[in-house]
C-alpha cells in the first residue's frame, strides 16, 4: 500500500514538473515568437505618396505635358497616379466586392474571411482561396516577401500598423494606383491603357469589372492574350454588383453580350529619337520622374507628316531617309526633331558630308579678315595638283562667270570662288572657326581636308548645322540648344562668334533672291512669305541633299539621302529638301 502511495505522489510531482516544463515552453516560446516578430516587421513609409520614390527611367514630356514617352521600368507607377476621387464609383466597388467587400470594417485583417477561406482550403484539400486584404496586399507591395505562412504572419501586424496610420482612402488610393497587372503595368490608369487605349471614365462597365478581375493572376489572366478566360469570374462579380444594387440590370444584361474592344496604346506623336537623345545626354547622378522638354508635339506631327509625305514623293529619286530640325533660336528652344525612313539611326546627329552648306562661314571668316561684299573673286578655271595628277574644280552648272563680287558667288554658292577664299582664309583658320561654331564632328587633321573642307569634303551633323546657321540668325552669338526646362539638367554658355555686321551681310545674301538667280534662275522654289536666309546643299554622288534657313525667329535644316550611304537619283539640295 505504502508502495501505491509512492508511486501516486511520485506521477502527481511528476505531471507538476511537466505541467510546469509545457507552461515554460510555451512561454519562452510565445517570447521567441514575439521577438521574432518584433525583429522582422518593417517600417511602414511615412506617406504612401510615394514622393520619395527612385526613378530608374523617367518620362518625357512635351513642352505643354503631352507625353513622348512611356516607361514601365520604375519600380512604381510615378507617372499615372490619380486621386481616389477621379477613380470611378463603379470601378471601386467593383475592387470592393472583389477583394476586399468589408475593407470599411475591419482594422487591416479581415478574420471572418481569413476562417471562410480556412474552411474552404480544408474542404478542397488545396489552397483555393487567400482572403488577403488590400491593406495586407498593400503590406505585401511595400515589403516584397516570398509566399510562406511566416510571411503572411508578419502581414497581419503590418497590415494593422498600416490602418492605423492611414486613412482607408489613402489605402485604397494607394492599391487601385499600384496594384500590379500584366507586362510590368501597375495601377488601374496603366491596365485601361494597355488593354484598352483609354481612360478611366470611358470604360463601360464590363471594362471596369475586367481589371478588378485581372489583378487575382497578372501574369495568367492577360486579356490580350486569352480574353474569353476571364468571362465567367466578370459575370460572377456583376452579379454581386447586381445584387448590391451596384449595376442595373440592363447593365448585367449588357455585360453578358458585350465583346471586348481591345486596343493597343498608341503615343501621341512619335519623337523616340528625340527622347533617346534627352536620355543619353543626361547626367547619370540626375534621374528625375519627368523630364519637361522644349519639343512641341503638335509641331512634331506636322513637321512628321509633312517629311513623310516629301520622302514618298521622292521614291523614284531612290531617297529612303530624311531628318528635319526646327528651333526657336530666340529662345533658343528646339521645337522639332524629326526622323523618316524607318531607320534607328538618328540622322540628325549623325554625321554626313554638308555640301554647300558651310560656304556661309567660310565668307564670314573672309569678311571678318578685310574682305567685302564687293571683293571680287575670279570664276574662272581652276586646277591643283593632288598627288601626281592634277584635279579640275567646276561648278555645278560648270559654267564660268569670271570676276564676280562676294555677294554673287555666295549666293550662287559657286565652287571656284570657294576654293579661292578658303585659300586667303586658310584651311586651319576655317577649321578652326568651325570649331567656335559647334562643329564637333570635324575631328581630322587639317591636312587631310585640304581646301575641299570648302566644299563639304568633311562630315557634319544636320544638328551642328542648324546651331550654327542659328548663331547668325541671333547677329553672331552662339548658344548650345536647350531641350530641356529641368533645372540642373542643361546649362547654357554664349559666346559671340561673328559682330553685328558680319552677321547681318551673310543674312541678307542668303536671303537675297537676285543674288543667287545666276545659278538658280528667277522662277526659284526659294521664295518665302516672309524674308528668310536659305542655303542648299548636295555631296558627292548626291548621296546628301540639305536645305537650311531662318528667319527672324526660327531656324529650320532638312537633310535627305540614304544612310546606308547609297547615292541618290540627282537628288539636290534645291529639288529636295528644299520643297
Amino acid at each position: 500500500m505504502e508502495t501505491l502511495r509512492s508511486l501516486i505522489n511520485f506521477i502527481k510531482k511528476q505531471q507538476r514538473h511537466l505541467g510546469t516544463l509545457a507552461f515554460l515552453s510555451v512561454l519562452s516560446g510565445s517570447l521567441l515568437l514575439f521577438f521574432l516578430t518584433h525583429l522582422n516587421l518593417r517600417p511602414l513609409p511615412p506617406t504612401l505618396a510615394l514622393t520619395h520614390a527612385d526613378a530608374r527611367k523617367p518620362q518625357v514630356l512635351d513642352r505643354h505635358g503631352t507625353p513622348l514617352s512611356i516607361t514601365f521600368q520604375n519600380t512604381w507607377n510615378l507617372h499615372h497616379i490619380v486621386p481616389l476621387h477621379d477613380i470611378p464609383t463603379l470601378l471601386q466597388h467593383a475592387f470592393l466586392l472583389a477583394e476586399d467587400q468589408r475593407f470599411y470594417q475591419h482594422g487591416g485583417v479581415d478574420w471572418r474571411a481569413r476562417a471562410h477561406a480556412l474552411w474552404q482550403n480544408l474542404r478542397a484539400l488545396r489552397i483555393v482561396r487567400g482572403a488577403s486584404t488590400i491593406s495586407e496586399q498593400v503590406v505585401r507591395m511595400l515589403h516584397p516577401r516570398p509566399r510562406t505562412l511566416w510571411a503572411r504572419w508578419l502581414e497581419t501586424f503590418e497590415a494593422a500598423q498600416l490602418e492605423r496610420r492611414f486613412h482607408k482612402t489613402d489605402i485604397l488610393a494607394f492599391y487601385l494606383n499600384q496594384v500590379p497587372y500584366a507586362r510590368q503595368r501597375r495601377g488601374v490608369v496603366q491596365a485601361a491603357r494597355i488593354y484598352f487605349d483609354r481612360d478611366l471614365e470611358t470604360l463601360s462597365p464590363k471594362e471596369m469589372l475586367a481589371l478588378a478581375v485581372l489583378v487575382r493572376a497578372p501574369s495568367r489572366l492577360d486579356l490580350t492574350r486569352h480574353p474569353q478566360s476571364i468571362e465567367p469570374a466578370i459575370q460572377r462579380l456583376g452579379n454581386r454588383l447586381r445584387n448590391a444594387s451596384l449595376l442595373t440590370a440592363s447593365e448585367y444584361r449588357r455585360l453578358l453580350n458585350e465583346p471586348f474592344q481591345l486596343q493597343s496604346p498608341t503615343l501621341p506623336v512619335q519623337a523616340s529619337h528625340f527622347v533617346r537623345h534627352i536620355t543619353a545626354s543626361r547626367p547619370t547622378h540626375l534621374t528625375p520622374r519627368i523630364v519637361h522638354t522644349t519639343l512641341d508635339a503638335a509641331l512634331q506631327a506636322r513637321a512628321q507628316a509633312l517629311l513623310d509625305r516629301r520622302l514618298k514623293d521622292l521614291e523614284a529619286q531612290h531617297v529612303t531617309h530624311a531628318a528635319l530640325l526646327i528651333v526657336d533660336h530666340q529662345r533658343n528652344d528646339i521645337l522639332a526633331w524629326v526622323n523618316t525612313g524607318g531607320s534607328a539611326i538618328d540622322a540628325v546627329i549623325t554625321p554626313r558630308q554638308p555640301g554647300s552648306t558651310l560656304k556661309p562661314f567660310l565668307y564670314a571668316l573672309a569678311v571678318q579678315k578685310g574682305w567685302t561684299a564687293a571683293t571680287l573673286i575670279d570664276d574662272a578655271p581652276l586646277a591643283q595638283a593632288v598627288g601626281v595628277g592634277l584635279h579640275h574644280y567646276h561648278n555645278y552648272s560648270r559654267t564660268h562667270y569670271g570676276p564676280l563680287r562676294l555677294r554673287e558667288a555666295l549666293g550662287n554658292s559657286l565652287n571656284i570662288p570657294a576654293i579661292r577664299t578658303i585659300a586667303f582664309v586658310g584651311v586651319q583658320p576655317f577649321l578652326t572657326h568651325l570649331y567656335q561654331l559647334g562643329f564637333q564632328s570635324l575631328t581630322q587633321h587639317p591636312n587631310h581636308y585640304g581646301d575641299g573642307l570648302a566644299l563639304g569634303n568633311g562630315e557634319v551633323t544636320l544638328y551642328e548645322l542648324v546651331q550654327a546657321y542659328a548663331t547668325l540668325a541671333r547677329h553672331g552669338v552662339f548658344r548650345p540648344f536647350r531641350t530641356t526646362f529641368t533645372p540642373g539638367i542643361q546649362a547654357t554658355s554664349e559666346r559671340r562668334i561673328y559682330n553685328l555686321e558680319v552677321s547681318t551681310l551673310i543674312a541678307h545674301i542668303l536671303s537675297d533672291s537676285q543674288a543667287r538667280q545666276r545659278e538658280f534662275g528667277r522662277g526659284t522654289l526659294l521664295h518665302f512669305p516672309v524674308q528668310t536666309a536659305v542655303k542648299t546643299g548636295t555631296s558627292t554622288d548626291y548621296r546628301d541633299a540639305w536645305a537650311i534657313g531662318f528667319s527672324h525667329r526660327h531656324t529650320v535644316g532638312v537633310w535627305m539621302g540614304n544612310l546606308t550611304q547609297r547615292p541618290t537619283r540627282g537628288l539636290t539640295g534645291s529639288t529636295g529638301p528644299a520643297l
